[in-house]
């Protein structure tokens, strides 16, 4: 399972990298172009699961589950958009604090249990939790205040090596922040949906397969649906030098969520959070490839996210 961790961390940095540098400044329907490319992809393998995995699949699962669907696909647009607007450093930790919002969602919802040891419980709180959610919810908090009140001046300086320029936007955060509420709110229901979908197929990890497999046609739908605006009403042309880096990020995202559904069936906690620390390889590669460069402000809250992330993740939260 560590190996299957390890491989999925990789492909998400890789689809947030690749995604990024697919996503120039100037191309306006990039988002579009990007969610085509990645219902094509999960789109195939929906197809793959069904015809050859031979997964008990009805049409009407995708009408089951399409309120997660909802949430997911809706979250995903948004953070596709954003990718024109914030440094992938800045933008990438505050949608992975997603995980932290969908908690504090079940807490109020469900209500919580005290329990000083971690006991298997799936709804609990214990000291560490605690304070990985205010390490990941005050450092999001933080850097939005940091990047919003940031001089011109001394953004400018900053990103003078960089790839690409931004300049103060409330796009630039709010853009971030909503997929992580969207999200948030897309975990929240799949919870909900998910117990009925064990009780009727009866086995957990393919009643996984189903919902996953429910989620990847809506995609392709909404993959279509995108093609026909941006290729047929719009009459834009494949552009070679970033729509080909854009299928590589959604090839990235399939089979990180793919690698992923294998870690959180075995149970093996320690994998979540080798996953969960996808967001800072994905600062790595922005300092290498787009030569993004933050203030030592920025770095601060997000060490703060970041490290919340993996006390949660390491708590299966």
């Amino acid at each position: 399972m560590w190996l299957f961790a390890v491989i999925a961390m990789l492909c998400w940095s890789g689809s947030d990298i690749f995604s990024k540098i697919g996503s120039p400044q100037t191309e306006k329907t990039s988002h579009y172009k990007v969610g085509i490319a990645v219902g094509g992809i999960m789109g195939l393998h929906a197809l793959y699961m069904i015809f050859i995995e031979k997964i008990p699949f009805s049409l009407m699962d995708i009408v089951h589950y399409l309120p997660a669907s909802f949430f997911y696909i809706v979250s995903m647009v948004v953070g596709y958009v954003g990718l024109r607007y914030i440094e992938l450093s800045i933008s990438s930790p505050i949608c992975n604090g997603s995980g932290a919002v969908s908690a504090l969602l079940c807490m109020l919802v469900f209500g919580v249990t005290f329990n000083p040891e971690f006991d298997g419980n799936a709804i609990y709180l214990n000291g560490w939790i605690i304070a990985g959610l205010v390490l990941v919810i005050g450092g999001i908090l933080f850097l939005g205040i940091v990047d919003s009140t940031e001089d011109p001046e001394l953004r400018a300086l900053r990103q003078q090596k960089a790839n690409r320029k931004y300049t103060k936007s409330l796009w630039a955060i709010l853009l971030p922040v909503l997929y992580c509420v969207l999200d948030s709110l897309g975990t929240f229901v799949d919870t909900l949906i998910a117990e009925g979908y064990v009780e009727r197929i009866g086995n957990e990890d393919l009643a996984g397969d189903v919902m996953n497999t429910a989620y990847e046609l809506t995609w392709m739908i909404i993959a279509i649906a995108f093609a026909i605006y941006v290729f047929g009403i719009k009459k834009e042309k494949i552009n070679k030098k970033f729509d080909g880096v854009k299928l590589l990020g959604s090839t990235c995202e399939t089979v990180g969520q793919i690698f992923y559904a294998k870690v959180v069936v075995s149970g093996y906690i320690p994998g979540l959070v080798i996953i969960s620390s996808y967001c800072l390889v994905s600062m790595v590669w922005s300092a290498i490839f787009l030569k993004e460069k933050l203030s030592w402000k920025h770095y601060l809250c997000l060490a703060a996210a970041i490290l919340g992330i993996l006390v949660l993740g390491y708590f299966d939260v």
